[in-house]
């Protein structure tokens, strides 16, 4: 028997759903704009070594989670498992650091990772994505903070918190490496495998294992706030000044890391309820890292599942616009065609417009244009053609409207102003 279902951690968006997206990504592409950002989109794959040597072979995302095979010709091939890789591979190869800086650029993008389906995280999920190229200063980061925070004000979203944190730049790392390792040392054999592979490798990345065992080892291991050096700490004093000049309120978080090797500096992330809803942070050797110039760079990542989930936790309920604005239903052969006639020119002035194509009397055509939720109704027949008049019905409550059938504008003016 053939599998025709949806593949286990995917979920088609049906139409009944689709609005709140189409809401969601207009809000989001309005946000953005106003902070200079313009939208780019990438392939939906990208080749295997950018997302090992950009998210880093010794993340739980290239170890465990990312869906990759050889095509045709042996290539490795990955569907992407993040945005910013790909952003940064499109910054590089169309060489946009030449043009004046700083770079501001939104996605919306499916990404792909293979593991367990839980809450607002599916194999196939989505993110609304932002990366600014180009600027080292931490009011950039704070700018961007402040982005995804105001995403959440103006859809109305209460009691989410800011959470931040700096993990330093390499020469800093290095010693805070050192710190935990000798930490570590002692509860080694305690490890999970993958951690054990990561001790040598980037002890750092043991701090975001998700295995109990790993988790209560490192509950007290060193901070690496008190190993940053004296650049990297300035950074971070002058984002939490930018944050608070912005009104943004936060709270410093020693413990995030967050899940992928490029980021270095200013880490955050936005919590509702225990859950990360946004993260993201600076990443200002990425770009050279994939064979750009030495840029910095800042950006995010948020889940449009998880953005939909907390919207109705919150018991927020995102507009629904009418599905039609006006059904026309017809008596007679003559008038059906009179009828195509004129919704396809109503379209043309904007409205949403339906007639019937199942051959219904005109009695299940006004109880379909109830089950379908229309604003109006029209009935043409053989009298309302002779005559040239009609009555428009407002479905809400029954005011009806003595239109001319020809004059199309003032039947769309009626329309859109009742």
């Amino acid at each position: 028997m053939s599998n025709i279902q949806a593949p286990k951690g995917t979920k088609d968006i049906l139409p009944a759903e689709s609005y709140k997206w189409q809401y969601l990504e207009n809000k989001f592409k309005k946000i953005a704009s106003s902070y200079g950002c313009r939208e780019i989109r990438t392939p939906i794959f990208e080749h295997t070594e950018l997302f090992q040597r950009g998210v880093g072979e010794t993340t739980d995302v290239v170890q465990k989670e990312m869906y990759t095979f050889n095509d045709r010709a042996g290539r490795s091939i990955t569907l992407k498992p993040e945005g910013t890789s790909p952003a940064v591979r499109a910054f590089v190869e169309s060489s946009l650091y030449n043009e004046a800086q700083p770079t501001k650029l939104f996605y919306f993008t499916p990404v792909f990772r293979y593991e367990n389906v839980q809450k607002g995280r599916l194999r196939e999920h989505h993110q609304f994505g932002v990366e600014v190229f180009g600027s080292q200063a931490a009011s950039l980061d704070a700018e961007i903070i402040s982005l995804a925070m105001r995403v959440y004000k103006e859809l109305g979203v209460k009691d989410i918190k800011l959470n931040i944190n700096s993990i330093g730049c390499p020469k800093c790392r290095k010693k805070y490496n050192d710190a935990l390792k000798k930490f570590l040392s002692d509860n080694y054999d305690k490890l999970c495998d993958t951690c054990k592979t990561r001790f040598e490798k980037n002890p750092m990345r043991i701090l975001d294992c998700k295995v109990s065992s790993c988790k209560k080892i490192v509950k007290n291991a060193p901070v690496i706030l008190d190993y940053i050096c004296d650049e990297c700490k300035a950074h971070f004093e002058n984002l939490k000044k930018s944050l608070t000049a912005m009104g943004i309120g936060y709270e410093v978080d020693p413990l995030i890391v967050r899940g992928l090797d490029y980021y270095s500096k200013t880490v955050f992330e936005i919590i509702h309820k225990g859950i990360t809803i946004c993260g993201g942070g600076r990443y200002d050797y990425l770009i050279e890292e994939v064979g750009g110039p030495s840029m910095p760079a800042v950006g995010f990542g948020m889940g449009i599942e998880r953005t939909i989930l907390t919207l109705e936790e919150n018991g927020i309920e995102i507009p629904k616009e009418p599905y039609i604005d006006l059904y026309i239903g017809s008596i007679g052969v003559d008038a059906k065609m009179e009828v195509l006639k004129i919704i396809n020119r109503l379209r043309e002035e904007g409205l949403k417009c339906e007639c019937d194509h199942m051959n219904r009397s005109v009695k299940a055509e006004m109880k379909y244009a109830n089950k379908i939720d229309v604003r109006f109704t029209l009935i043409i027949g053989d009298n309302e053609l002779e005559s040239g008049t009609a009555k428009l019905k407002r479905m809400e409550d029954g005011k009806q409207f003595e239109i001319n059938i020809n004059d199309l504008r003032e039947i769309a003016k009626i329309v859109n102003e009742n």
